[in-house]
C-alpha cells in the first residue's frame, strides 16, 4: 500500500466531515491506518490544520494504572507485593506521567505544543485549541465522566466525536450516558490513585461511578442503525464522525431499556 501523506489525511478528514472550528474528541489507532508518513505526527498535525486554531481538538491520556491493583490493572503483579505498588507507584504529574493504551497519537499529543492536560491520575484527557483551558480545568477526582467533566463539558459545547480505526468500546463519551442513565446495577466504588497533595505523594481514596464499557460496541452498533454517523477510509482504517451530543442521548435511552 502507498504511503499515507498529511494530504490523505485531511482529505479523509473532510471527506468524514471534519471542519474548521469544531471541537472534537479524537479516539485513534495509528496501527489500525497502515503506513502513515510520519506516524503519530502526522495525524496530530492534519487534525490541528483541519479544524484551525477557532477549533478544539481532545484526547483521553489516562494513566489507569494509577489504580489500586485490586482492580485488575497490575495482573502479572502477585497480591503479596500489592501493597508495594501502593506505596511505590509514582504520583500523578501531568507533564510527565505517559498514557496506559491510549495509542501513539494520544501519547504524542499529551506533550504537544499549546496542548493541556486534565489533573485526574487515572482518567486525564488532554486538549489544544479555543476550548482546551475550559474542557480541561477542574477534572474532579470523583467526577470522571459526568457533568462538568471534560466529557460533560464537551457536551454543552455540542462537540463531535471522531474514531480513527478503533470500535465503540475506545468511545469515552458513552460514560457520559453511564452517569446520565438509570439502570438496577448502577453503583459507586472505592477508587485509589497516587498524586501530590500538599507537596507529599499520597494514596489517595476517592469514591466515583463505576463503569465498565463492556456493552459499548453493542450501543454503537445501535446508534449506527439510526444513519447519523459519518464514515469515510484511511488507508485501511474506518473513521467515524458523529455529534458527541446525539450519541450520549441515544445512548442514555438504549442503556435505560437494556441493561440490567
Amino acid at each position: 500500500m502507498k504511503p499515507i501523506t498529511k494530504n490523505d489525511v485531511m482529505s479523509a478528514l473532510s471527506a468524514v466531515g471534519l471542519k474548521k472550528g469544531q471541537t472534537v474528541m479524537v479516539h485513534t489507532s495509528l496501527s489500525s491506518i497502515g503506513y502513515v508518513c510520519g506516524g503519530a505526527q502526522t495525524i496530530i498535525e492534519a487534525l490541528i490544520e483541519t479544524v484551525g486554531p477557532e477549533g478544539t481538538i481532545m484526547m483521553p491520556t489516562q494513566s489507569w494504572k494509577n489504580l489500586d491493583p485490586e482492580d485488575g490493572v497490575h495482573w502479572t503483579v502477585p497480591e503479596e507485593y500489592w501493597q508495594v505498588i501502593r506505596d511505590n507507584w509514582p504520583a500523578y504529574d501531568k507533564n510527565i506521567t505517559p498514557t496506559n493504551t491510549m495509542g501513539a497519537v494520544a501519547e504524542m499529543f499529551r506533550s504537544w505544543p499549546g496542548v493541556i492536560r486534565s489533573d485526574h491520575p487515572a482518567r486525564s484527557v488532554a486538549a489544544w485549541g479555543k476550548h482546551a483551558q475550559y474542557l480541561t480545568s477542574d477534572h474532579d477526582l470523583s467526577n470522571i465522566f459526568g457533568a462538568g467533566s471534560p466529557i460533560g463539558k464537551l457536551y454543552e459545547l455540542n462537540g463531535a466525536v471522531l474514531l480513527i480505526g478503533v470500535d465503540y468500546d475506545k468511545n469515552t463519551s458513552i460514560h457520559l450516558a453511564d452517569v446520565r442513565a438509570e439502570y438496577p446495577s448502577k453503583h459507586n466504588c472505592i477508587e485509589h490513585s497516587a498524586i501530590i497533595e500538599d507537596g507529599k505523594r499520597v494514596w489517595k481514596e476517592y469514591e466515583t461511578l463505576f463503569v465498565d464499557g463492556e456493552d459499548f460496541v453493542t450501543i454503537g452498533e445501535a446508534f449506527e442503525r439510526s444513519g447519523v454517523v459519518n464514515k469515510a477510509r484511511l488507508g485501511d482504517a474506518t473513521l467515524r464522525l458523529m455529534s458527541q451530543k446525539a450519541l450520549v442521548d441515544f445512548s442514555v435511552d438504549w442503556i435505560n431499556c437494556n441493561r440490567k
